[in-house]
């Protein structure tokens, strides 16, 4: 039963600063018995900066440093940083180090919605990811990757318990009800656990607010797979602490037959899906 650690936290624009945040939370998450420690999207440096002047490769000097924090600590953490796409543009980017794994995952869904368009600066990426550690097996998604039900599904296809969705959630009217719906409803038709670590409101500690971006507005929580919330935060930088059981998404996924009873798979916009 793996313990998960939820660190709301406010990135700034340095990313060595950043990164002293990052090894404070790290310190005190395994001090508290967690064994992965999740960290935002945009953990590196937050959005509404310029992102390619900052990215650098999973064996750059700032993933580097996050690895050897784990090692340092024993725990797997995953992060939120920008990595080189070419072309002038980055990948938004979870990094995923520790016990055993270096590896990252470039977010598929892209926030060009609500008038943002990130994929002015952003590359999308196209592969899913799934790891084992300790005997659980993760699935981890970005942001508004939240809004695409059917890769939730894939990752609990490929044998996901506990997903992890690290996020910078914009603000705005009705986005804390969307954010905390929609980490639900994914939980609920995967028969995951969601586990959704969410910037901190930067409005909520007095620090300035940049309309231009999706900075955050907190609310990180936990999701099992009946879609009961069952530990949450406030919109302040905290921390969350969790036991999760797989057994529990095994039992969910057993219970609903959200993922067995299926019998539309996709298919292109229009065609009504193909019959599986």
């Amino acid at each position: 039963m793996p313990r998960i650690a939820l660190c709301q936290l406010n990135s700034g624009d340095d990313a060595e600063t950043n990164l002293e945040s990052v090894r404070a939370e790290v310190a005190s998450a395994a001090a508290d018995g967690a064994r992965v420690v999740v960290f935002p999207e945009a953990t590196m440096v937050r959005f509404g900066r310029a992102l390619a002047p900052v990215a650098e490769p999973l064996e750059g000097p700032w993933a580097s440093a996050v690895a050897e924090l784990a090692r340092e600590h024993d725990v797997l953490v995953v992060a939120g940083m920008f990595t080189p796409a070419g072309g002038g543009r980055v990948h938004n980017t979870l990094l995923v180090t520790g016990l055993g794994q270096h590896l990252g995952y470039h977010k598929i869904h892209l926030y060009d919605a609500f008038g943002f368009a990130e994929s002015d600066t952003v590359a999308p990426g196209s592969k899913l990811v799934t790891f084992e550690s300790g005997g659980t097996v993760f699935g981890v998604a970005t942001c508004y990757d939240l809004r695409f039900p059917e890769l939730f599904r894939r990752l609990a296809d490929d044998g996901a318990d506990v997903l992890l969705v690290p996020a910078s959630w914009g603000a705005g009217e009705g986005k804390r009800e969307q954010w905390e719906l929609l980490v639900r409803a994914r939980a609920l038709d995967s028969g995951c656990w969601v586990l959704a670590c969410d910037q901190a409101d930067p409005a909520a500690t007095g620090l300035e607010v940049n309309p231009k971006a999706p900075t955050g507005i907190g609310h990180s929580l936990v999701a099992d797979g009946f879609g009961r919330v069952t530990a949450a935060l406030g919109p302040s930088p905290d921390r969350l602490v969790v036991d999760v059981d797989p057994a529990g998404a095994v039992q969910a996924r057993g219970a609903t037959g959200a993922l067995a009873n299926r019998r539309l798979t996709g298919g292109p916009a229009g065609t009504g899906g193909r019959l599986s």
